[in-house]
C-alpha cells in the first residue's frame, strides 16, 4: 500500500468533501418531489434510476475533472474513466434509490478513493439530514445537526445481544437467505431497508452488524473505509476482502465478526 503524505491526504479530503457537497446540491431539489419519476434499469425486477442519480454523479465528476483529472473514476450511473495516478474515485450518487423514491432518509451519497489494495478513504453522506460520516487516512469523524464527533464502533458483545441490519429481507440467493437467517435467529434485534445508512450507524456505534449480498464495488467501498477507520471490520462471507463487491459482513469488532462469520457458514 503506497504511502500518502499529509499534504496529499488533506487535498484528497478537500476533494471528497467538495464532490459530496456538489452531489447534495444536485439531489436535494428532487427529494420528496411529487413530480419525480424513475426509470427501471432491469427487464426483470426493479432497479430504479432517477434524474437525481445522474445529476449527482455528473456534478461529482465535474468536481473531479477540475480538481483531480489524473485520477480514475468508477461510477454507478456513468461508467468508468481511466486515470494515471493509480487512484480511483468510486461513486454511488444515490445508494438506496428505492428509499429515495419512497421519501425515507435512509439513502445516501457514497464516495470512496481506492488504490490497488482497496479503499483508502470514504464518505457516507445523507444530504437531507445533513449528516456526513468520514473515514480513512487518519480520520474517523462525523458531522451533523448536533455538531461534530468522532466515530467509534460498539464494544464487543455476543451475537445474542447484537443489533443486525440488512436492506432486503431476501438478502440474495436462497442459500444466502438461509445463511442470513441463521444469524438473524440468534441476534437480539434485526431491522431491514436501511441501505447505506446502516453502515453509517455501525460506524457511529449504534448497531453491531450489517449483512448483505449482491453488492457492487460502488456499494461497499465507502462503507469499508468509514467502518474500518471507526474500529470495525468488513469482509466477504468467507472472511476475505470484499471491496470488489459480492456478499458483505460488516461488524463492530473482530470478536463479533468471527462469531457471525461462523454462523453464516454453518460452522
Amino acid at each position: 500500500m503506497a504511502q500518502i503524505s499529509t499534504e496529499l491526504a488533506n487535498e484528497l479530503w478537500d476533494t471528497a468533501h467538495a464532490l459530496t457537497d456538489a452531489a447534495r446540491a444536485a439531489i436535494l431539489p428532487h427529494f420528496r418531489s411529487r413530480t419525480l419519476n424513475a426509470e427501471n434499469k432491469l427487464e426483470g425486477g426493479f432497479d430504479p434510476v432517477t434524474v437525481a442519480d445522474r445529476a449527482a454523479e455528473a456534478a461529482m465528476r465535474a468536481v473531479l475533472a477540475e480538481r483531480r483529472p489524473q485520477d480514475g473514476i468508477l461510477g454507478e450511473e456513468l461508467g468508468t474513466s481511466s486515470g494515471s495516478s493509480g487512484l480511483t474515485w468510486v461513486l454511488d450518487p444515490i445508494d438506496g434509490t428505492r428509499g429515495f423514491l419512497s421519501g425515507t432518509p435512509t439513502w445516501g451519497v457514497l464516495a470512496a478513493l481506492s488504490d490497488e489494495t482497496g479503499p483508502r478513504l470514504g464518505i457516507i453522506d445523507q444530504p437531507y439530514t445533513g449528516e456526513r460520516f468520514c473515514g480513512g487516512l487518519g480520520r474517523a469523524e462525523m458531522t451533523g445537526p448536533m455538531g461534530a464527533s468522532a466515530l467509534a464502533t460498539r464494544a464487543p458483545r455476543g451475537l445474542d445481544q447484537a443489533i443486525l441490519f440488512t436492506t432486503f429481507p431476501e438478502v440474495g440467493t436462497k442459500a444466502d437467505r438461509l445463511a442470513f437467517e441463521r444469524v438473524r435467529d440468534r441476534a437480539r434485534l434485526t431491522r431491514y431497508g436501511m441501505d447505506c445508512y446502516a453502515y453509517a450507524l455501525l460506524a457511529a456505534g449504534q448497531i453491531d452488524l450489517v449483512i448483505e449480498a449482491g453488492l457492487h464495488a460502488y456499494d461497499i467501498q465507502a462503507p469499508i473505509a468509514v467502518i474500518e477507520a471507526a474500529g470495525g471490520i468488513v469482509t466477504n462471507w468467507e472472511g476475505g476482502p470484499v471491496h470488489v463487491g459480492g456478499r458483505a459482513l460488516a461488524a463492530a469488532n473482530a470478536e463479533l465478526h468471527a462469531e457471525a462469520l461462523a454462523v453464516l457458514n454453518g460452522t
